[in-house]
Parts: C-alpha cells; sequence; structure tokens
C-alpha cells in the first residue's frame, strides 16, 4: 500500500476545496426514520433532483436512525428527514421530505437564490 505523504493528502484536499460549484462533487447524507410515507417521499425527492442536477457528481447515504442511532449524535439529528451536505462547503442542513425543489437547489448551492429587489434611491433635491 503506498502511502501518501501530508503535503500530498493537503494538496489533495485544497484541490477539492477550490473546484469550482458547478464539477463539485456532492457528499450527502439523508437521515430518516424506518419506511414512513415522508421518509420515502424525501429519499425519492432528493435522489431525482440530485440525477437532474448532479449526474455522476454525487454521493447520497441514506442513513436510518432506527438501524443505527449512533449516526444521529455526531450529526446532531433531532428531526428527520434531515439531509445534511457535507461537501462542497459550507455545510448546510435541510429538513422535510424535499419537495420544494427551488429551496432545495438554493440550499444545495446548485442555484442562487433570487435577492428581493431593492426600492430604488430617492433623489434629494433642493
Amino acid at each position: 500500500m503506498k502511502r501518501l505523504k501530508t503535503a500530498d493528502s493537503t494538496k489533495a484536499f485544497e484541490d477539492a476545496l477550490a473546484e469550482k460549484p458547478d464539477v463539485a462533487r456532492y457528499y450527502l447524507r439523508l437521515f430518516i426514520t424506518g419506511t414512513t410515507p415522508r421518509c420515502a417521499r424525501a429519499i425519492e425527492n432528493i435522489r431525482a433532483i440530485c440525477e437532474a442536477n448532479l449526474p455522476g457528481r454525487y454521493d447520497l447515504e441514506v442513513i436510518d436512525i432506527y438501524q443505527h442511532p449512533e449516526q444521529a449524535k455526531p450529526e446532531q439529528i433531532v428531526v428527520t428527514p434531515t439531509l445534511v451536505k457535507k461537501l462542497p462547503l459550507p455545510f448546510r442542513r435541510m429538513i422535510g421530505d424535499l419537495s420544494d425543489n427551488e429551496r432545495v437547489l438554493v440550499g444545495l448551492d446548485i442555484v442562487r437564490s433570487p435577492r428581493p429587489a431593492t426600492a430604488p434611491e430617492k433623489e434629494h433635491g433642493t
């Protein structure tokens, strides 16, 4: 087994962080509780969103906290379904069945949030 030098592994990590958002690899974890309809919809919704917007550029891990309760505590999961975006940074969490595609896309930083229109500045006349 070839061992990487610290400088090489640091460089690889920095390169991964420097990737452009449109080519970055997404690491997602979806926490669910059993086979409830809401959890099933969340799985279905996030898979569809990822396949449509991140084909071949994502890793999705589905964790049933009934089967693996030890994985919920480090992530501070108190409600399910909860989607955790680990990479690319910034770290994000989304709660619910992920049926609002626009909100999920913004939360994953795939699309930018539409900024509210600002009122035009008033001219100061004399």
